[in-house]
């Protein structure tokens, strides 16, 4: 128990430093932070939690070894005209599949006929939101990307807009404690990511590193949090059967 306490502290401590690291512009140190911070978490998860989920478990792992390659890529050699930066694409690749990990968490008790017959109009138009949405992100930074750097930037605002809906159909259909933190840690982490894009292709303004990075942290906590607790959904209404935690 001593050893919990003590690490949450330190993620404390440690998510206050990547914001500031992150504020002024220190890259490479924010980096080798933002690697101890997921390292610590998954620890934290994996080791003191009573109800593990296998999804949110691969979630970590995958988030932090993406995290670890970001922190090796700044010691890499530089890319000359026309190498394929394979750093780049291996980091968002797990970003991708470890965000469709937390999808299919949140969706894997989920009735889908309950929800296409009940959400209809809701989920017709979070599509809809979704698609305008990431076209728009992905065109932000279309000059500053090749073809191929453009498909994995738009799946990946796919993705992460997917996650979004999901956690909004998700607590709409549960409506309790632990679906609404999974919901605001989605925000949050939405945030961060468009806010980052602004941050690299559109705006070089040094307080954006100071919010996206703000965001980012408390996303990571409200998801840890919301995976200390169980469903207790879904609302009476679309209630089929018990469903699992």
């Amino acid at each position: 128990m001593l050893v919990n306490r003590i690490i949450k502290i330190v993620l404390l401590l440690l998510g206050g430093v990547f914001v500031v690291l992150e504020g002024f512009a220190f890259e490479i140190e924010a980096a080798a932070v933002s690697a101890c911070i997921l390292i610590l978490l998954t620890t934290l998860y994996c080791s003191w939690t009573n109800k593990k989920s296998k999804y949110f478990i691969w979630f970590l792992v995958l988030f932090t070894v993406a995290y670890v390659i970001n922190y090796v890529s700044w010691f890499s050699s530089p890319l000359e005209q026309n190498d394929i930066d394979y750093y780049y694409y291996v980091s968002n690749i797990l970003f991708i599949v470890s965000y469709i990990l937390l999808i299919a968490r949140i969706t894997a008790n989920i009735k889908l006929k309950t929800v296409l017959k009940e959400l209809f109009i809701p989920l017709v138009i979070l599509i809809v939101l979704d698609v305008f949405c990431v076209v728009l992100l992905t065109d932000t930074a279309k000059s500053a990307l090749t073809l191929e750097e453009y498909i994995i930037e738009f799946t990946y605002n796919a993705v992460i807009m997917a996650l979004l809906s999901a956690a909004l159909i998700n607590y709409m259909y549960r409506y309790d404690n632990k679906s609404m933190l999974f919901l605001v840690g989605a925000i949050c982490m939405i945030f961060s990511e468009i806010i980052q894009l602004a941050y690299y292709y559109v705006l070089e303004d040094r307080s954006l590193g100071f919010i996206y990075s703000f965001f980012f942290i408390i996303a990571l906590m409200f998801f840890y949090i919301q995976s200390q607790m169980q469903f207790t959904g879904p609302l009476p209404d679309y209630l089929d059967e018990q469903l699992e935690s």
